[in-house]
């Protein structure tokens, strides 16, 4: 959601009251991830007025660069590599951002405020943001290394996906989560034949309701993609170094000629355990955004932070969550209030079906829809305890905008029951209630 939205969270609300804060403006700012939250994060930090040294290390040869689009538009070649620069190359030089590609941090020494580099040299920080991302699941199962076998998580995945699907008739996608039935849908637009394998007993099952999940699936069988729910891969088979079809865990073999895992992601916490950072689901910090060490923060999709609600700790992985903690984290580092009480919100486009989502439905007690499901425009309000906690909408944008600013601003009072009478409306709710 598109950012590829995979909420999970921890039932331990621990607000991490533990963790320390400084105020003391920081000289140098060290930023390891140049994804949509490194990146911002340097952005922010010169918005706000910050006249000390960053520097923003990027993994990857090209420049930063937006990651939504590649499972969608660029997959479908309607968007070049230009279109997905956050900025061209003379923006980072003009600002004062010392931007080095192509190579990554391999340790943290907290000790000397440094951070070394693969290549031997180093960084010092007087402050350092975490923004390191995400990591593709892989299924430890035979054949991966096999030709026509993909994840898609960057530029140069997408790339060989696209130059692979010009030959492609039989695809298999693995995983019914945002990526697998994005690229799914792509794919069928595309003519070929797609079939998806999920293990769970429904489409993107840990992020949107029955209802929602039940209008997708349905409309990706119209598109012509087969699912089947409850099974996984038990190997795909090659000749000559090339996939030729696959083994399911229920024993059954299909022909294909590409296979693409859509399994999701896990947070990259490598450099925050090494270096004793506290790590539970991601990297975990305070309200704002604080590791347990006060001169490191850490943001985006590699997060455990404590929702504003609750106070429970959750890891979003979103391009708005990843963007607004990054200007909160600017904000603080220059003096400002920097706690993080943004409303998460997440979006999924596949083929004409656009899914808005605004909160976070999880744990929900009762759903109500609203909307027609048949003509795929619907918005599902999901409470807890009769209170509204999060809205999941199709192809309905102005219940999304509604929903966003009621939940934004406290919600007035609303029931199941009320959401459920002949004629409520999200919108005139909204309006009514400023």
């Amino acid at each position: 959601m598109s950012n590829h939205v995979e909420a999970t969270g921890s039932s331990n609300a621990d607000p991490a009251s533990h963790f320390g804060a400084t105020k003391v403006t920081p000289r140098s700012v060290v930023i390891v991830g140049a994804g949509h939250a490194g990146f911002q994060v340097a952005v922010s930090l010169r918005q706000e007025g910050f006249d000390g040294h960053i520097a923003l290390v990027n993994d990857g040869p090209v420049l930063p660069y937006q990651r939504p689009p590649l499972s969608k538009s660029y997959l479908l070649g309607q968007r070049g590599v230009s279109s997905l620069l956050f900025r061209p190359e003379r923006y980072y030089s003009d600002n004062k951002i010392e931007l080095i590609n192509d190579t990554r941090v391999v340790a943290i020494d907290r000790e000397c405020r440094r951070v070394l580099l693969a290549s031997g040299s180093h960084l010092n920080f007087d402050h350092l943001v975490l923004a390191v991302g995400l990591q593709n699941r892989t299924l430890p199962i035979p054949g991966v290394e096999l030709q026509g076998v993909f994840g898609l998580r960057t530029i140069a995945d997408a790339d060989a996906i696209r130059a692979a699907m010009s030959k492609a008739n039989d695809v298999v996608v693995v995983g019914a989560g945002f990526i697998g039935l994005e690229f799914a849908a792509a794919a069928s637009a595309m003519g070929k034949s797609v079939r998806v394998f999920e293990l769970l007993d429904r489409v993107m099952a840990r992020a949107v309701t029955p209802e929602i999940s039940r209008v997708f699936a349905e409309a990706h069988l119209s598109w012509g993609v087969k699912i089947e729910f409850g099974q996984g891969l038990l190997r795909v088979e090659g000749k000559g170094g090339r996939v030729v079809g696959v083994e399911t865990t229920s024993a059954s073999r299909h022909k294909a000629d590409m296979v693409v895992f859509g399994l999701g992601a896990t947070p990259h916490v490598s450099l925050a355990r090494e270096s004793g950072l506290e790590v539970e689901n991601g990297i975990k910090v305070n309200a704002e955004l604080l590791t347990s060490d006060p001169m490191i923060s850490a943001i985006g999709d590699c997060a455990s932070f404590p929702t504003a609600l609750s106070g429970s700790h959750v890891r979003l992985e979103s391009v708005q969550n990843a963007t607004d903690q990054a200007r909160a984290v600017a904000k603080r580092l220059t003096g400002k209030s920097g706690r993080y009480v943004a409303l998460p919100w997440f979006w999924s486009d596949q083929r004409d079906l656009k899914l808005q989502i605004a909160g976070l439905s999880t744990g929900f007690d009762r759903n109500v829809v609203i909307g027609s499901p048949a003509d795929q425009e619907m918005s599902v309000l999901s409470f807890k305890h009769d209170k509204l906690i999060g809205v999941q909408s199709i192809n309905r944008s102005a219940d999304h905008v509604a929903a966003r600013k009621l939940l934004s601003r406290g919600i007035p009072t609303l029931n199941p029951a009320e959401a459920n009478r002949d004629g409520f409306d999200l919108k005139e709710l909204e309006a009514t209630t400023r």
